[in-house]
């Protein structure tokens, strides 16, 4: 099951693992990276450093500390214009999320919209790719029964359930 609801990605009790839109430093900064790193605690901050620098495209996962969840997955996702194939880098950051995800038998994933903030990437074209990307990905994954993407605004929600319903009706 997919999802596209409004909300605050630091704040998902009932998912397994959140994902947390990372620099390559895998420090705290603005946006997803800040607010779940303020929500988990200076233990994620701690939790990271050794799993640092990532490329765009990576993925790694630590614990959640203080956060509702039981781990977070860090992605670097593309800086859009400058981070080449865009479009490959994006994807894989997604695929490689589910991947962790389902090594370490979870359930349930929450993801922001990678790239579409500070890195620039066409909220539309970034939705695009999040989504076929996990639904090509899923069939990989058995043992995750929720995707859920949680968006900041409300219009970003609704491009991103309008893209998905687009998606299974051409599925």
């Amino acid at each position: 099951m997919i999802e596209c609801i409004q909300g605050d990605i630091a704040h998902q009790p009932d998912i397994d693992a959140v994902v947390n839109a990372a620099n390559a430093q895998l420090r705290t900064g603005g946006g997803v990276a800040g607010a779940l790193h303020r929500a988990a605690g200076p233990e994620l901050d701690r939790a990271c450093r050794s799993l640092a620098p990532i490329r765009p495209g990576e993925a790694v996962i630590t614990e959640a500390f203080a956060l509702p969840n039981r781990h977070v997955i860090h992605c670097l996702g593309p800086v859009y214009g400058v981070d080449k194939p865009a479009e490959v880098l994006l994807a894989d950051c997604y695929r490689n999320a589910l991947v962790l995800a389902e090594r370490e038998s979870l359930r349930s994933i929450a993801f922001p919209a990678l790239s579409a903030g500070a890195f620039g990437y066409p909220l539309e074209e970034a939705a695009r790719v999040a989504l076929e990307t996990v639904i090509a990905t899923q069939p990989d994954c058995p043992h995750i029964e929720r995707v859920r993407f949680v968006l900041f605004d409300a219009e970003s929600t609704f491009l991103f359930q309008r893209t998905q319903a687009t998606l299974q009706n051409e599925g």
